[in-house]
């Protein structure tokens, strides 16, 4: 176990995509989810469950699945894009988080249950955005999740899964259909260093009391903004992908 601040486990968690097959010392993942259930949620109706995955069978099965959504739906739609707007992770052949489920010794399934939507009050359904508070809920809990590996000297990735794909993780691991699946992390030693991440220094995105004007980015600059942030970013997706 390892002894960081609070501050130093945000600064130092990273998104994983290749993971070392050293197993995970017995209770961590436990310690991990004992963490995630204290994440904040509308009026405490703890949106959660969790299956975790450690059969190397269907950690791979998982991965095909994902796998096979994201080439079939994902890189079609992504590819649409002009090329200096397309994101590396959804275009075909770029090493994505299917691969890491794959190696990874274990893989955390976060599971929303809308049913405990009911425990938030009754306005949330008409002066918020659909579902905002319980999308929020498993959010919480999966940041949790990614910064408890990292302060057990583990790592993470926030795998983002299609309602295509949902249907099949949820027949393949036996899930009732009343549950959603959202996001799904593989746990584990990374298998290469990870850079921080770059981050838009402080002053540019704090304001006191009023909004700063100055400080306001037309539609034209936030695009520039994403085109320099691919540039940032495409390396990283190199040095991740599935070895041969």
């Amino acid at each position: 176990m390892t002894d960081k601040s609070f501050f130093e486990v945000v600064e130092t968690r990273r998104n994983i995509r290749r993971y070392k097959p050293d197993p995970i010392p017995d209770g961590h993942i436990e310690k991990i989810l004992d963490a995630a259930r204290y994440a904040q949620s509308g009026a405490n109706g703890q949106s959660w469950e969790f299956v975790v995955v450690k059969n190397a069978q269907l950690r791979s099965k998982l991965a095909q699945i994902l796998a096979e959504e994201r080439t079939e739906f994902g890189t079609p739609i992504e590819m649409s894009r002009v090329p200096e707007m397309r994101h590396l992770g959804s275009t075909r052949g770029a090493y994505g988080g299917h691969i890491g489920i794959k190696i990874a010794p274990a893989t955390i399934i976060v599971l929303g249950d809308p049913r405990t939507f009911q425990a938030t009050v009754l306005c949330a359904n008409y002066l918020s955005g659909e579902w905002d508070h319980f999308h929020m809920n498993i959010g919480n809990c999966t940041q949790i999740i990614t910064l408890a590996a990292c302060a057990l000297g583990l790592q993470g990735q926030w795998v983002t899964t299609f309602r295509t794909a949902e249907t099949k993780m949820k027949q393949l691991l036996g899930i009732p259909d009343i549950y959603r699946i959202y996001v799904v992390v593989p746990i584990g030693y990374p298998d290469y260093d990870s850079p921080p991440p770059y981050r838009r220094p402080l002053t540019e995105i704090v304001h006191y009391d009023k909004f700063d004007m100055s400080k306001y980015r037309t539609s034209e600059q936030v695009q520039d903004w994403i085109k320099e942030l691919r540039q940032r970013t495409t390396p990283h997706y190199h040095v991740r992908r599935e070895p041969a």
